[in-house]
């Protein structure tokens, strides 16, 4: 895992032959939406088209899960597999959003998450078909909404 500050290089693919494809284009999400609302085809984006030359180099870094801590919670669950990447997710959502209220503070969502996901109620669930995952996420939301609530408080 590497960390791209620049937000030029949006994925990499590896291949087995050593080679590494790159998909790059200017830092803005319009492209990447534009092109899932399209797939297969291709439409023009409002976005910029990207001048390698004034962006002059691309650095990659190590991550520094200290300073990000979501970015090790979410490694956590990439690893636990399961449900709990599906609990992450609707934490976050729950936390960003009330991070974007001004119910918390930025430093607060990694927080969020984490006990929502520690939180049993969250993690009694076995869920085999979407009904069930889906009923687990309005769960963990509910949970992560909880957790806020006693942050901001």
């Amino acid at each position: 895992m590497i960390v791209h500050p620049q937000s030029i290089v949006h994925c990499l693919v590896y291949y087995s032959d050593g080679s590494t494809l790159a998909h790059l284009s200017a830092p803005d999400m319009r492209t990447p939406i534009s092109y899932a609302l399209s797939w297969p085809q291709r439409s023009a984006s409002p976005s910029k088209r990207l001048d390698l030359a004034a962006v002059g180099q691309l650095t990659f870094e190590d991550p520094d899960i200290s300073r990000f801590p979501c970015l090790g919670v979410a490694l956590d669950c990439l690893r636990a597999g399961g449900l709990a990447p599906t609990i992450m997710n609707a934490a976050n959502e729950v936390a960003v959003e009330a991070f974007l209220g001004r119910q918390i503070g930025f430093l607060d969502i990694s927080r969020v998450v984490e006990e929502t996901l520690a939180d049993r109620r969250a993690n009694s669930s076995n869920a085999c078909d979407i009904d069930g995952v889906l009923a687990l996420d309005g769960q963990a939301r509910n949970i992560a909404g909880e957790v806020c609530r006693r942050v901001a408080a």
